[in-house]
C-alpha cells in the first residue's frame, strides 16, 4: 500500500516475523489569474484588487450559483513559484484560495464552504469538529492524510479524498538520485567546496571516499509494493540492481513476476545495499528503523527516507551513524507531514550529523515538488471535485481509513 492514513491492523503489518487578500479574474484561457508569486518580490504583471486582511486570499468568481463552493487552505505549498493552472478546480467548483492559513484561521475561512482542500496542513480532531455543517469533503492535495483526523471526519459525516499517483514518477526518480548521489560521493565532494577545501580538485584520486557502481548492488524497499515503490523498483532494475521488498505478513515471499523479490523485514536489512522508506506512518510505523534495526544493516550500506520522517528513530540513525554501522544516510522528511510546517528547528540534531559526516544529506522533501507532479495534483484534485460534485464515491472508505482500489 502506498496510502499514509492510520492502519486498521492492530499487529505491526509491516515487520514480518522471524498576508493579503487578493481577488483576482481569469483573463486567460489558459491560465488561471489567480496565481501569483507567494514568495517572490515581484509585482504581478496583472490587475490586483488588494485590502488588507493578515493572509492572501484569491477568490475566483464561479460561472453559476450551482457550483460547489472550495477553499483551498495554502496554496503556495504547490503554487510557490506561480506557474500552476488551476483550471480544473476553477471548473468544478468556486475557488477561493489563502497562500497560507494559521490553524487559527482555518475556521472563518471554511464557513460556507462545501469542499477544503489541503496540502499536509494538519487538520487536528477538534478544529475539523468544529468546521460547519456545509463542509462535506477534505481534499487533500497530495498522498499522505495522516495530518487528518479520520475519527473527527466520521462524526461530522464529511469524506475524504487524495490523489495517491500524482508524485510518482517524481518521487521515483528522486529515490534514485538519492542512490547515484550517495554511491558517487557526490555529497563530501560539494562539502568540501563549499566550505573552500579544494583538495579533491587538486589531487588525481578520492582517498578514502565511497565511490562505486550500483550495478548488481541491493536496494531493499520496506513497504516495497505500492505506487512510488513499484517506480523506484523498475527505476533501480534497469540501472542493473537487484531489488527485494518487505511488505505485509500476508504477502507472499519469493520472486515476482516484475524482477522484484518479497522477503522479510529482517532479510531486506541485512542484505540491503540500500535501504528505502516506502511506507505510510501510521502507529505501526512509527520508529520503525530503531535501533535494533540498524544493528541488522550492513556497515557499508545506507539509509534513505523519502517518506515520513518518524519511521525513522532519529536518535537511533544519530547512533548508527557515529558507531559507523551504517555507511550514511540521505533524509527528505523529517517531521510527521512530508513537509513543513513545522521546518526543521534550528537546533536538530540531524544539522550536527550533516556536518560531522559527509554521507549525510539533507533535503527538505523536495523529493515532490517537480513541475509536472505539482501540476498533476491540483488537476487531480480537480477531478476529484469534480467527482464529488456529480455525486461519485471518494476513494478514501471512511469505515476503514483505507484507499479504495
Amino acid at each position: 500500500s502506498s496510502h499514509f492514513g492510520s492502519s486498521h491492523l492492530d499487529a505491526n503489518p509491516w515487520v514480518q516475523a522471524p498576508c493579503r487578500e487578493r481577488s483576482l479574474r481569469d483573463h486567460s484561457p489558459k491560465h488561471s489569474a489567480g496565481m501569483f508569486r507567494a514568495a517572490s518580490a515581484r509585482l504581478l504583471q496583472r490587475v490586483v484588487r488588494t485590502s488588507p486582511c493578515p493572509a492572501a486570499a484569491r477568490s475566483f468568481g464561479a460561472a453559476s450559483g450551482s457550483k460547489l463552493k472550495c477553499v483551498m487552505l495554502n496554496a503556495a505549498r504547490l503554487d510557490f513559484d506561480g506557474r500552476i493552472n488551476w483550471d480544473k478546480v476553477t471548473n468544478a467548483a468556486e475557488l477561493t484560495s489563502y497562500d497560507i492559513s494559521a490553524t487559527s484561521e482555518i475556521r472563518a475561512r471554511v464557513e460556507g464552504a462545501d469542499i477544503v482542500m489541503n496540502k499536509e496542513f494538519p487538520l487536528p480532531g477538534d478544529l475539523i469538529r468544529s468546521f460547519p455543517p456545509s463542509v462535506k469533503l477534505i481534499a487533500e492535495a497530495g498522498t499522505g492524510y495522516n495530518n487528518i483526523d479520520l475519527d473527527a471526519c466520521r462524526e461530522k459525516g464529511i469524506g475524504l479524498c487524495n490523489v495517491p499517483e500524482y508524485t510518482t514518477e517524481a518521487m521515483g526518480d528522486y529515490a534514485i538520485t538519492l542512490i547515484l548521489a550517495l554511491s558517487c560521493s557526490l555529497a563530501p565532494q560539494m562539502k568540501a567546496l563549499a566550505r573552500g577545501d579544494r583538495k579533491y580538485m587538486h589531487q588525481c584520486h578520492l582517498g578514502t571516499l565511497h565511490h562505486f557502481e550500483i550495478q548488481g548492488k541491493t536496494l531493499g524497499i520496506i513497504g516495497g509494493l505500492g505506487y512510488i515503490a513499484s517506480r523506484i523498483s523498475a527505476k533501480a532494475l534497469a540501472l542493473g540492481m537487484k531489488v527485494v521488498a518487505s511488505d505485509m505478513p500476508s504477502t507472499p515471499l519469493g520472486m515476482r513476476d516484475n524482477g522484484v523479490e518479497v522477503v522479510t523485514f529482517d532479510d531486506l536489512l541485512a542484505r540491503s545495499d540500500f535501504v528505502s522508506t516506502m511506507v505510510p506512518l501510521n502507529k505501526h510505523t512509527t520508529g520503525l528503523m530503531n535501533a535494533a534495526a540498524f544493528d541488522k544493516m550492513k556497515p557499508s550500506a545506507y539509509i534513505i527516507n523519502t517518506a515520513r520522517g518518524p519511521i525513522i528513530d532519529q536518535g537511533a540513525l544519530i547512533d548508527a551513524l557515529r558507531k559507523k554501522k551504517i555507511a550514511g544516510a540521505a533524509l527528505d522528511v523529517f517531521g510527521e507531514g512530508s513537509a513543513p510546517p513545522p521546518p526543521l528547528p534550528d537546533d536538530s540534531p540531524l544539522y550536527d550529523v550533516f556536518d560531522e559526516f559527509d554521507n549525510v544529506i539533507l533535503t527538505p522533501h523536495i523529493g515532490w515538488q517537480r513541475l509536472e507532479a505539482r501540476q498533476r495534483v491540483v488537476d487531480m484534485c480537480g477531478d476529484n471535485i469534480a467527482k464529488f460534485a456529480r455525486g461519485e464515491p471518494m476513494n478514501i472508505d471512511m469505515q476503514t481509513g483505507l484507499p479504495i482500489r
